[in-house]
């Protein structure tokens, strides 16, 4: 049996998804949510919640390992430097929880989820819900996306 924590990071919202994976190979989620921060609050006390956070999340659940969404870069730089911050500090909680961890680009996580590396984001939801045998799609969107960045950690290592 192996345990993941799969993380979507972002300053204001950061997904997680606790996936297991059982001995007879069936995937099974064990939690998943969304950690938040306030809005107009400061940046570094914004980030000291999601560290903290984190790190309470890291010590209930104990995973095995831990898979981080690496930073897509789009238009908007403030926005990517923001988010770039939030996966220092998810980074920072990991490494000091001694958590084996692994990070994946988009692409690959939608390769790995619905078998097609340009897939959209209701495609990668609605495997996400399949592979994970749940009644409807994980919400927030956030969410579901860190259950498929746990889940594309097991489907990496099994390879």
């Amino acid at each position: 049996m192996t345990l993941v924590l799969g993380i979507d990071p972002g300053t204001a919202t950061t997904g997680f998804g606790v996936v297991r994976l059982g001995d007879d190979g069936v995937l099974q989620s064990v939690a998943y949510g969304v950690l938040v921060t306030p809005p107009h609050t400061p940046a570094q006390e914004r980030l000291l919640m999601l560290f903290e956070d984190l790190t309470a999340l890291l010590a209930e659940h104990k995973p095995d390992s831990c898979a981080v969404e690496q930073l897509f870069f789009q238009r908007n730089v403030s926005t990517a430097i923001a988010v770039g911050q939030a996966r220092g500090v998810v980074l920072l909680a990991i490494a000091q929880a001694g958590c084996e961890m692994a990070e994946y680009a988009p692409n690959k996580i939608k390769l790995a989820v619905a078998g097609y590396g340009s897939a959209d984001k209701r495609q990668v939801q609605e495997m996400v819900r399949t592979l994970l045998n749940l009644p409807e799609i994980p919400r927030p969107d956030d969410a579901a996306d860190a259950l498929a960045v746990a889940i594309t950690h097991l489907h990496t290592r099994r390879d």
